[in-house]
């Protein structure tokens, strides 16, 4: 059984209160989660201060009409907050890491050590800034939410050609939050056949089914937004699973793992001990020494403690070579 590498994404769910940041970090390691993920940009890193229509966010989104810029002033992590976080976090148990978004914040990230860095899914075309990223030599995670078949190609092969093979490619659909008939599950075991990948899942729907069957699917790492509490509000809050819901997605897909097992033939113990209620050859009536063995005084019943029944037609015709009773086990050493 493996474990899925499961992210509690902190994303904009701060509330602007570095305590509530240093709670929810505590608070995921409560949920059973391996790790919280950061997002590190300013306004000035992500879009530019205009306001011509191109930077009006338009498109059925839960942010029409708002400006991006003024939309990621609200929804940055302060970048004084990064180290005291990361602490928090190693004091917790937890891998922290962090999305860059351009090459500053990979810059500030690495005086942080940061052990594994994530691409967004609408940075996936940024190939300067993959390149970048990659020549840390850490572990990398792309989403795909906007991605074409040749985008992750190009993507996954400027991190091989920096030298990074430690490589996961995560379903992802950016809508927020994701209608479930759009999350494509399919699309994990072909990345991985397309890619050579480890596989995950960067997931936008509401509730635990999706991450659930994802790991079906042969996902392992599983990220999903995450909140302390939804009445803190902000830009992720309607999409994010709170404290309470995070567990229950943690709690079920470690059951989704023992349910899926191993590919292996080898028995359980209690398979083992389950086969003495299987099939076996008893004689069936009182017989004499010297019987005939006939379809009428043997048959295949339970319990399993007789002679398999595979050997049923090989033993018809041939004689008892004593006194039986009925409900004795038929064995070779019963048999002239």
């Amino acid at each position: 059984m493996y474990n899925t590498f499961i992210i509690a994404e902190l994303s904009a769910n701060h509330g602007g209160d570095i305590e509530i940041a240093k709670e929810t970090i505590r608070a995921a390691k409560r949920t059973g989660a391996d790790a919280i993920k950061m997002q590190t940009y300013l306004p000035s890193t992500i879009t530019l201060d205009s306001r011509k229509d191109d930077f009006i966010v338009k498109g059925g989104t839960i942010w029409d009409g708002q400006n991006l810029y003024e939309l990621y002033k609200e929804a940055s992590l302060p970048w004084e907050w990064h180290k005291e976080l990361f602490e928090v976090a190693k004091q917790e148990g937890l891998v922290c890491f962090s999305t860059p978004f351009d090459f500053t914040a990979v810059d500030f990230l690495e005086t942080l050590d940061c052990p594994i860095y994530k691409i967004a899914s609408f940075e996936i075309h940024d190939i300067p800034l993959i390149q970048y990223v990659a020549q840390k030599g850490k572990p990398m995670i792309i989403s795909t939410g906007i991605a074409t078949y040749e985008d992750v190609k190009l993507a996954v092969e400027t991190c091989r050609k920096e030298g990074v093979e430690d490589i996961t490619v995560l379903k992802c659909t950016s809508s927020y939050p994701a209608p479930i008939e759009e999350a494509n599950l399919r699309m994990i075991k072909r990345f991985a056949k397309d890619f050579d990948v480890k596989v995950g899942l960067s997931d936008h729907t509401m509730g635990s089914l999706v991450p659930i069957v994802s790991v079906a699917m042969g996902a392992t790492v599983i990220e999903k937004h995450f909140i302390l509490d939804k009445k803190i509000g902000g830009p992720d809050a309607s999409f994010s699973m709170d404290e309470k819901e995070f567990t229950q997605m943690v709690t079920d897909v470690r059951m989704a793992e023992m349910a899926i097992g191993e590919e292996t033939y080898e028995l359980t113990d209690k398979q083992i001990s389950g086969r003495r209620f299987g099939r076996s050859l008893y004689i069936s009536d009182y017989v004499k020494k010297g019987d005939i063995i006939t379809k009428d005084n043997i048959k295949s019943v339970r319990p399993s403690m007789g002679l398999d029944p595979k050997y049923y037609y090989d033993v018809l015709g041939k004689r008892f070579n004593d006194d039986f009773e009925k409900g004795d086990r038929l064995s070779f050493e019963r048999i002239e």
